[in-house]
């Protein structure tokens, strides 16, 4: 007999197959491939790199709120001048427990049992120790150290109004805060670099959109999602209301979906056999071997796109999922995207049960990431230098694909 979720999943297939061809066909007149054009590597690294001169932007700290503002100016350089502040009080840090706090190790209790599914596994884990940091103009500028204090917060949206359907709006997100000590260049200022990018991108003059987007550079992910949850909290009950009334201003549009954007550069493969200089595998103090990650992108790098599969609003979110698939297929110009129905950890799960909510990662949240796919995950060697030009490229490519299929959905028009 099948379970539940597995029932689920079928009962998702009809409205996916037809989905995957909703986007209509690139042709002459194809108002979506000039502005997939003006997504530019070169200003997408720069985008990254400005957000590293923050460190790793630890919630609640004052290269944080630097951080913050420095993001705020370059949206409303976009021409994004209704940018907005939501300001929240942070009262409630998670409760991190041993197995999120302290590296994995291959072949130990929290590695086992996932072999046969996942190949073998490398460390994970979150680097709480500043001086692991080698760098010491980096470990100076990360050396306020006050994660868990309660206190406001804030994260930082603006909004594409839209000429015809101004009151239903597509949300498009990245967090900006990290942890490890490092740069937080991956995790997550290649998701914020995307979304600002984006912003750039539908804000030039002459763009329009038939719906309104919002970009929104979520705070305090890394502690529970905090900054997504005062969202909600703050303005589901005022989505559609237009105020003040008669005046076609609505300053919640409906949602329509949520896309999220974390970590995006980095699908190297399957932990290898670390060896030595003879050749032979290493050994840690347990006699278990050391796993790490290539050091090139794989040939099958993609983009992951998930939903998860028993939210309230999976069957829109899976529909949402594949026409991402769609216009990747159709407008990205180096990686595939692939479709999955296990969305966690990320500021759109707090939103997948009121609306279409989907993700776009480097790898699979649940397996891959989790397994030790990527050894710079909240670690001092997530750097803007850690990453090359393929990297960089992967990065891009998921750029090229939410816009496209944004622009397609909000009914975009106009070459910048």
């Amino acid at each position: 007999m099948q379970s539940k979720h597995a029932l689920a999943a079928a009962a998702l297939a009809t409205a996916c197959l037809t989905a995957y061809a909703q986007l209509a066909p690139v042709d002459a007149a194809d108002p979506v491939a000039p502005l997939v054009n003006q997504l530019d590597l070169d200003k997408y690294k720069a985008t990254i790199k400005g957000l590293t001169q923050f460190g790793d932007r630890r919630q609640g700290t004052a290269r944080n709120r630097a951080a913050l503002d420095w993001i705020e100016a370059q949206l409303k350089s976009y021409g994004c001048t209704n940018t907005e502040r939501l300001r929240y009080e942070f009262t409630e840090p998670v409760k991190r427990g041993p197995a999120q706090l302290q590296p994995l190790r291959a072949g130990g209790p929290a590695a086992q049992g996932g072999g046969t599914l996942f190949g073998k596994r490398a460390s994970t884990g979150v680097n709480t120790d500043p001086m692991a940091q080698p760098d010491e103009k980096l470990r100076a500028l990360n050396s306020e150290q006050t994660p868990l204090g309660t206190g406001p917060r804030e994260s930082v949206y603006c909004t594409k109004v839209g000429t015809t359907r101004p009151d239903e709006m597509y949300i498009v997100s990245a967090h900006m805060d990290g942890i490890g000590f490092g740069e937080a260049a991956n995790d997550d200022g290649s998701g914020t670099a995307l979304v600002m990018e984006l912003a750039r991108v539908f804000n030039a003059p002459g763009v329009t959109t038939e719906r309104s987007i919002r970009f929104i550079l979520w705070n305090n992910e890394e502690t529970g999602l905090n900054g997504a949850h005062a969202y909600i909290a703050q303005r589901k009950d005022l989505q559609g209301i237009e105020s003040p009334k008669g005046s076609g201003l609505y300053p919640e549009p409906t949602w329509l979906g949520v896309i999220q954007h974390d970590m995006l550069l980095f699908d190297h493969g399957m932990p290898i056999p670390k060896l030595d200089a003879a050749g032979k595998p290493v050994l840690d103090a347990r006699g278990q071997p050391v796993y790490t990650a290539p050091k090139e992108q794989r040939a099958e790098a993609d983009v992951n796109i998930e939903f998860q599969v028993n939210a309230k609003q999976a069957e829109g979110a899976a529909k949402l999922a594949w026409a991402l698939r769609a216009a990747n297929e159709k407008y990205a110009t180096d990686y595939p995207a692939a479709v999955g129905n296990r969305m966690t950890n990320t500021d759109s799960v707090p939103f997948m049960d009121l609306v279409p909510a989907v993700s776009l990662r480097e790898n699979e949240r649940g397996m891959q990431i989790g397994a030790g796919w990527n050894p710079h995950w909240h670690q001092p060697t997530d750097l803007y230098s850690t990453y090359s030009d393929k990297d960089f490229l992967l990065g891009l490519n998921a750029s090229q694909t939410t816009l496209a299929a944004v622009a397609q959905l909000a009914g975009a028009r106009g070459k910048p």
